[in-house]
């Protein structure tokens, strides 16, 4: 599966190396995109399309503001990152993966 790659130099924002507007990846041009990078944000499409895109980020953004208020970086605490960044180095996860895999990461304890 291709996934468009648009080089810029506005998005992401400073501090990340990339995001997935929509099953796009967005990311600075002087990022190396390596396949766990690739495959992380598959998984974020993954994930985008059993909540129906928008439905992937008003969870998202509504995830990250209450983890805003709890103990530590909201942004790595959110469930849908957590899969992908847990899962990124596996090369044969999304043909594994199971529907709403992330779920299991929204009461589970951070390392």
């Amino acid at each position: 599966m291709k996934m468009l790659v648009v080089r810029n130099r506005l998005l992401p924002f400073r501090g990340f190396t990339a995001m997935n507007l929509f099953g796009m990846l967005l990311c600075r041009r002087d990022v190396a995109l390596t396949p766990e990078l690739i495959r992380h944000e598959r998984i974020h499409t993954a994930q985008m399309m059993e909540m129906l895109v928008v439905g992937f980020y008003l969870w998202y953004v509504a995830e990250w503001l209450v983890r805003l208020l709890l103990p530590g970086r909201a942004y790595e605490a959110i469930a849908f990152e957590r899969e992908a960044y847990d899962h990124m180095d596996e090369p044969d996860y999304l043909k594994r993966r199971r529907h709403y895999a992330w779920m299991r990461y929204l009461w589970a304890r951070s390392e």
